[in-house]
């Protein structure tokens, strides 16, 4: 079997990094929210996480990360799995923020070719969490208002696609100096309802596209640091509405990316998508067929991943099994068994200093 350049470079590099599971949730329910007070009590964010190994990777338990949506070289948002320092006077939530800031505290911790999307100077005044309401409540300090018009909505998706890793937040509400934010403070962004993973993230909208016709669906490609890491990259793209999502969001994935914008195909363009069936007990089964792999053949995981990540982005089903060409013993060169039930992992690229 002959690969393309991409998903043959992730074989021999061991892939991609995606430790520990856990469940997903619908990310684009978003409610109309009001005016609150916030509670004086912030909530602490825990996350699990595992290392891979180089050749070898494995999705078993590791240690306390967390997620974070900085910025790429190409412009691009991306989660990168970050373990904090513990602070007695700020919580995970906090910190996770703190690392969204330009030049911010945690800079150092920053991998290379990434960077935080927040004005410099600004800081992070309180989290409040509302968990009744699944609400988090986000002051930041009049330095927040220091930033260009180009990158407000890029502002606005890396504060609400870091706060909403965690299971307990699905809405972000922006205050800034004592008082709530009802649109953002530069370009006017409405923000008369709260902030959810709805707003979509790089996204990537047609000519002629009809917003009012469509509906989003967030897919998984992959890029590499200049150091030749390789990662994934969430991109928002509009569907036809009523369409169904987890199929439009899988077609997408196989017209791969656009040109120019540093991500990489994951899956070849001749694989066709057999069927998506959801089970009762929350369990997506997606059969693809694609003729470049003989049977038996071990499969590159960065293949099977980037559809986890998107099934698991477009549904609110729990789990994913994948069987390919119909063979329903799907493993790949990670060794995980693909054919069973497995879970969204709970942090994406784990990515060395």
């Amino acid at each position: 079997m002959k690969w393309n350049g991409s998903l043959r470079n992730a074989a021999v590099a061991g892939v991609l990094v995606l430790p520990l599971m856990l469940t997903a949730c619908n990310p684009f329910a978003a409610k109309t929210s009001s005016q609150v007070d916030p509670p004086p009590a912030d909530v602490e964010l825990q996350m699990l996480a595992d290392l891979e190994a180089a050749e070898q990777t494995s999705l078993s338990a590791g240690g306390q990360l967390s997620t974070v949506y900085l910025e790429n070289e190409h412009g691009l948002l991306a989660p990168v799995a970050l373990s904090l320092p513990e602070h007695e006077n700020t919580t995970q939530l906090t910190r996770a923020l703190e690392m969204l800031v330009k030049d911010g505290v945690y800079a150092e911790r920053i991998p290379s070719g990434f960077r935080g999307v927040l004005p410099v100077g600004t800081e992070v005044t309180a989290v409040t969490l509302q968990k009744e309401e699944q609400l988090a409540v986000v002051e930041f300090s009049k330095s927040f208002r220091d930033y260009e018009a180009r990158d407000e909505r890029k502002i606005m998706e890396a504060i609400t696609w870091t706060l909403t890793e965690s299971p307990d937040i699905q809405r972000v509400q922006l205050w800034v100096d004592g008082e709530k934010l009802n649109e953002m403070p530069v370009d006017g962004t409405p923000l008369d309802r709260a902030l959810t993973r709805a707003v979509g993230i790089n996204l990537e909208i047609s000519s002629g596209t009809s917003l009012s016709l469509t509906s989003p669906v967030t897919v998984y490609f992959s890029a590499a640091t200049p150091e030749g890491i390789q990662y994934y990259v969430p991109v928002t793209r509009f569907v036809n509405s009523g369409s169904d999502r987890v199929q439009s969001a899988l077609h997408e994935l196989i017209k791969g990316p656009i040109r120019g914008d540093g991500l990489e195909r994951v899956v070849t363009d001749n694989t066709i998508v057999d069927h998506v069936d959801e089970s009762q007990d929350g369990v997506v089964t997606v059969s693809i067929s694609d003729d470049m792999f003989e049977s038996g053949e071990k499969v590159p995981a960065q293949m099977l991943e980037s559809v986890v990540l998107t099934v698991t982005e477009n549904t609110a089903a729990d789990q994913v099994r994948i069987w390919l060409n119909g063979e329903k013993n799907v493993v790949g060169l990670d060794n995980q068994n693909y054919s069973e039930p497995v879970s969204r992992p709970q942090s994406i690229n784990e990515i060395p200093l």
